[in-house]
């Protein structure tokens, strides 16, 4: 399959079209430390990386045997937006590499939509998507769940098999797999071995994504 077949492309945002992993991480390391679990920002992107923020306090209860404070989720995101307003760059590579898709695409993101539009806002990504921009903070199942790119893809009236979907959380690749479509891990700061063994065609260059879509499943 060729870029010129498939019907969509779908991306996360996170990571993907910006480079605010590593300042999401740090600061929900800080704000766990401050709350009694010391973590570090690596600890972080292994457990977190790509979920919905319910499903990080559900991870926080079953595996860390960590309660929450009722504030902790609102606390996270206010103190990453602020953080993401004063200091946010676009992935490298990835202006060029859209520029070169001529094809429909959108954004499913685990993140709330108000971080979606601050960030790709700040980076001058926003208008690449029209406003096709879809959220799994409000869903019952988050990624590693195919939930989100499902809806995204009935919204955007594209077959599950037509779509690609690039990612770089193992959650995202899992939810990309389940969801029937094709995946490519970007694992520029992920485990690429872990991509690639969850059934991602991995690579580390964004600029690389255009001719990968055009070699399809090749």
């Amino acid at each position: 399959m060729s870029d010129m077949d498939w019907q969509l492309i779908i991306f996360d945002c996170d990571g993907v079209l910006v480079d605010s992993e590593p300042v999401s991480n740090r600061i929900m390391a800080d704000v766990l430390t401050e709350n009694g679990l010391p973590m570090t920002t690596e600890d972080c992107f292994e457990h977190f990386l790509g979920r919905t923020m319910s499903d990080c306090v559900r991870v926080l209860a079953t595996r860390f045997g960590h309660a929450a404070a009722a504030d902790f989720a609102d606390d996270v995101r206010q103190r990453t937006l602020a953080a993401l307003r004063e200091a946010i760059e676009p992935v490298p590579g990835i202006a060029a590499a859209l520029a070169r898709i001529p094809v429909p695409m959108c954004v499913a993101s685990s993140g709330q939509l108000v971080k979606m539009h601050t960030t790709l806002r700040a980076t001058g990504l926003l208008s690449r998507f029209e406003d096709h921009l879809f959220s799994a903070a409000g869903m019952a199942r988050g990624k590693p769940h195919p939930d989100i790119f499902l809806h995204a893809a009935r919204e955007m009236g594209a077959e599950p098999a037509s779509c690609a979907v690039v990612e770089d959380s193992l959650v995202g690749v899992q939810a990309g797999i389940a969801a029937g479509m094709t995946v490519f891990g970007y694992a520029a700061l992920s485990d690429a071995h872990a991509l690639s063994a969850a059934g991602a065609h991995v690579f580390t260059d964004m600029q690389e994504l255009p001719t990968l879509l055009e070699r399809g499943r090749s």
